[in-house]
């Protein structure tokens, strides 16, 4: 037998709780019933039922599947958490490349239009060479 004994105010008497536990099923019940959900709050954690009512017993395991259900869904979400930050983490290593590639486009166009007028500017100096050479060899006594 049990026996529990609370002082409910200090101006009321005792009261006095008292039940057993017929079976030693629902001993084993009970020290199975034991379970701590680290993760909740203080005032969150299941307390154990009082064995002889079967309400009670219910209310405690629906307690602790719903605690369980909450580590679970809180660690789903410290998961997704780290998922997120790894797909932040990319998503600016991708701005950064686009960033890049955008400069180096703008610079190959710099450079295609800069070889361009190089390439004019060569073709103009030929042209003008051998225009030269051409007058140089038509005058007198030149070599």
């Amino acid at each position: 037998m049990i026996t529990s004994t609370r002082r409910v105010s200090p101006d009321k008497p005792e009261v006095r709780i008292a039940f057993s536990l017929n079976e030693s099923s629902e001993l084993k019940d009970a020290e199975g019933l034991l379970t701590s959900f680290p993760d909740l709050e203080q005032q969150l954690q299941p307390i154990l039922p009082c064995q002889s009512v079967k309400e009670s017993v219910q209310v405690y395991k629906d307690h602790c599947k719903m605690a369980k259900e909450f580590h679970e869904v809180k660690n789903e979400i410290a998961l997704l958490e780290d998922r997120k930050k790894e797909l932040i983490a990319e998503l600016v290593e991708d701005e950064k490349a686009s960033s890049e590639i955008a400069r180096l486009e703008e610079e190959f166009r710099v450079l295609t239009e800069e070889n361009r007028t190089l390439v004019t500017v060569h073709s103009q100096r030929s042209q003008q060479l051998e225009t030269l050479r051409v007058l140089s060899q038509k005058r007198p006594g030149s070599s």
